[in-house]
């Protein structure tokens, strides 16, 4: 089986190979990293002589969800060396921000000649997986080293679920090597045990997401707020991580805005990097009055729309938000999270499009925490939660939507300890961790 994945895997490969060439010369995407997904340890990886934690967490949302997990087995297990892997550039980033140059490294293909040299270099002890990268060939070759491994904010999305029931009798070969799965939700633990988890594996922890703290404010939040102060600007709109197709239904709702209340101020953060020429370009052709943060030099602003055209300042932004609008689900791209503006107990407004955070967004929605609309509906919402302030601004249903939801949020608290409690239970006492056993090894594909 595992000679047949790796085969059709470099096949796979072969045939969509002129996509990842077109991606690293229009984008630049995936050519950072490319030797180390490849197998070459990069250098700063070499220093360090105990066994390792390895911790992969796949895009920036993950390496937050995990931040607290990470201090923590840093923390507890000082005889262990923590590696966290990353597979976007974006996550590698922020993690090696966060954890240091040296403990953060591309995660490899899922070819044995790339993965062997990570695993016989860190022999780890413990390999953590955020959510669901079920790589077969790393699986294997990780458990066979006598690696545990822990699956952890475990979740099966709608979108995959019906192709891990496709191949179910596959992934229960495969899940029987993971030791335990840690999951968001009762649901999600379901649905594993639907696809092969075997049961005495299966725990509901909650998400790990509620417990990453809010970042502390940043001069540029600072900036902004007196910029708008200076100007009369009002009310803000924060508009996160908005997709193709989504920007002219929020401009439109916006440009409804402006017709009564002129001196409102959107704050516009498309999803991915390479569309923020192409929404500075869509703001021009509507005639909209805009700004590109990348060269905004601090003048006063209203009545118009600031473009966040850089990366990693969102979160910090809805600070200033009177309603947040948390993209990628206007349109049927599943949503993205809305935990961040609720912590700042923020009005959210989402679209009906939010698969990918199903059971977080109807945790909100009853507790009547957030607001779910269609495209359509989006003008007249955010018109309803701004004039809602007229008649008594403490007691309007801006306010009242964004204390439930920063709550709602504080009551979800507590996964990263119930984490922890678990990941001890599969550390072993020993300081050290076999070598990759070689004739195992010799079979795989």
């Amino acid at each position: 089986m595992y000679a047949l994945y790796s085969t059709l895997l470099a096949l796979a490969l072969l045939v969509t190979l002129p996509y990842w060439i077109f991606q690293m010369l229009r984008h630049g995407k995936y050519r950072r990293g490319l030797s180390e997904r490849l197998g070459r340890i990069p250098s700063r990886l070499r220093a360090d002589p105990r066994p390792g934690i390895w911790i992969h967490a796949v895009s920036v949302g993950e390496v937050l969800a995990i931040s607290g997990v990470v201090e923590r087995l840093r923390s507890d297990y000082p005889d262990h060396r923590v590696v966290i892997s990353t597979t976007t550039d974006a996550s590698q980033r922020l993690a090696r921000k966060r954890f240091g140059e040296e403990n953060v490294c591309f995660f490899p293909l899922d070819f044995k000649f790339a993965i062997r040299p990570y695993l016989q270099l860190l022999r780890p002890a413990l390999i953590v997986i955020a959510e669901t990268e079920f790589w077969p060939n790393f699986l294997r070759l990780s458990h066979q080293t006598g690696a545990r491994i822990a699956v952890v904010n475990a979740r099966i999305s709608d979108r995959s679920l019906p192709g891990y029931r496709r191949f179910s009798r596959i992934f229960k070969r495969i899940l029987n090597q993971i030791d335990i799965f840690l999951t968001q939700t009762s649901e999600d633990a379901r649905r594993l045990l639907e696809i092969g988890a075997p049961a005495e594996h299966v725990r509901v922890i909650g998400n790990l997401k509620f417990d990453v703290p809010l970042p502390p404010a940043t001069p540029l939040v600072t900036d902004l707020r007196s910029a708008f102060a200076r100007a009369g600007a009002g009310p803000v709109f924060v508009c996160g991580s908005s997709v193709q197709d989504e920007e002219p239904l929020l401009l439109r709702a916006f440009q409804n805005v402006l017709a009564s209340y002129p001196q409102s101020m959107m704050i516009l953060a498309p999803r991915h990097p390479e569309r923020f020429a192409e929404v500075a370009k869509l703001l021009q052709d509507l005639h909209t009055r805009f700004w590109r943060r990348s060269t905004w030099n601090g003048e006063p602003m209203a009545g118009g729309v600031l473009l966040l055209d850089t990366i990693g300042e969102l979160t910090s932004l809805y600070a200033l938000a009177d309603v947040a609008f948390v993209g990628g689900s206007l349109v049927p791209r599943g949503g993205h999270n809305i935990i961040e503006p609720a912590q700042h107990g923020v009005a959210i407004v989402v679209g009906n499009h939010t698969e990918n955070f199903r059971d977080i967004v109807e945790l909100f929605a009853s507790r009547d925490a957030v607001k779910i609309v269609g495209p359509a509906e989006l003008p007249l919402v955010f018109m309803e939660l701004i004039k809602s302030d007229a008649n008594s601004h403490e007691n309007s249903e801006r306010i009242s939507l964004g204390r439930r939801a920063a709550q709602t949020a504080r009551e979800q608290m507590g996964a990263t300890e119930r984490t922890m409690t678990e990941l001890r239970r599969l550390v072993p006492d020993s300081k050290r961790s076999g070598p990759l056993p070689a004739e195992s090894a010799a079979h795989t594909g």
